[in-house]
């Protein structure tokens, strides 16, 4: 298979991403979107196979090889299960699967052919990051602190932050779903949680009807403790974790691109730096996805539906928790 057909659904920010990088891994593209001004901007960075406005016209055409679905995530299970109809073809899901995980479990009788985007997973990095806790390096690990704080007005600076579906609680934006990469990450670093308790706000004048400020606090039976801070709203923006053990802390910083040592009182960091660029996480989602579509592994995927559901039953479980005050026990 020299050049894979791939339909992409979504011809968005994300959507046009996936289009750039399938497109230089050599395959052939066609686009979905309902909006044409959309489906120009894809075709001007590059040829489609063919363009649609209408889903099922989309889909009714031939010779797909796989699918990469990068709309709103309110439109994503229903997208997965139609393709999934027509079309026994590998799918790539942006995350989150969905907006709850009562919905994103009407995907598990196709979850066979579903690859899920929490990208962060295939960042070279984050990868070490979670080699080294796992080795033991910082010993019996105590806390880890998630942040991720980014003004949502800087995100899509080509277009009004008011129009872009972060800011439509209805499409499935918001700091808690969207930003849900870091819940999947606990989960990917830490495994399976005890307990949840969390705040989901909107605390800004941002012109949006989704949550922009998210503090969660999560236990762990082991005695481990969790706390992830979500914003739309910080400049200069910083994404970081950082673990502290029981013999030092070692800190990730994405605006550095360094993972940090420290074992003494003072400021004495060890550091190992990386090259690597922001897009080859989006890379790294597509080369598995066209692995998929040429014949497969016998590795499990990196990321699957049973991941996305679990991250969206934390997902839930801090919603409750925000609107009832109260800590959340999680069950498996």
């Amino acid at each position: 298979m020299d050049s894979p057909h791939i339909l992409v659904l979504g011809a968005g920010s994300a959507g046009k991403r996936h289009a750039r990088n399938l497109r230089a891994l050599g395959c052939l593209i066609s686009a979905f979107d309902p909006r044409e001004d959309r489906l120009g901007e894809a075709a001007a960075e590059g040829p489609l196979i063919s363009s649609h406005m209408k889903l099922d016209a989309a889909l009714g055409a031939h010779g797909y090889d796989g699918f990469v679905i990068a709309s709103p995530p309110v439109f994503h299970v229903d997208q997965v299960l139609a393709i999934a109809a027509r079309h026994e073809r590998w799918i790539l899901c942006e995350k989150p699967l969905s907006v709850t995980a009562a919905e994103a479990r009407r995907l598990e009788p196709v979850a066979g052919r579903v690859l899920l985007g929490y990208t962060y997973r295939w960042w070279p990095p984050l990868g070490r990051f979670r080699e080294r806790l796992q080795a033991g390096e910082i010993g019996t690990l105590h806390t880890l602190r998630f942040v991720m704080s980014a003004h949502l007005a800087d995100w899509h600076p080509w277009e009004r932050y008011q129009d872009f579906f972060m800011a439509n609680r209805e499409q499935g934006g918001g700091a808690l779903l969207d930003e849900s990469h870091f819940i999947d990450l606990m989960l990917w670093i830490a495994g399976w949680p005890a307990k949840v308790y969390a705040q989901v706000e909107k605390i800004s004048s941002l012109e949006i009807s989704a949550d922009d400020n998210v503090d969660i606090l999560v236990s762990y039976a082991s005695g481990l403790r969790v706390n992830l801070h979500l914003d739309l709203l910080g400049r200069p923006h910083e994404r970081s974790i950082t673990a502290t053990g029981e013999g030092g802390t070692l800190a990730y910083v994405y605006e550095e691109n360094a993972i940090k040592l420290c074992r003494e009182g003072a400021a004495d960091w060890q550091r190992e730096a990386f090259t690597c660029e922001r897009n080859e996480m989006f890379v790294g989602a597509a080369k598995e996805l066209l692995a998929l579509v040429r014949g497969g592994s016998e590795s499990p995927v990196t990321c699957s539906v049973a991941d996305g559901v679990r991250a969206l039953q934390v997902v839930d479980a801090c919603r409750e928790s925000s609107a009832s005050g109260r800590a959340v026990l999680l069950t498996p």
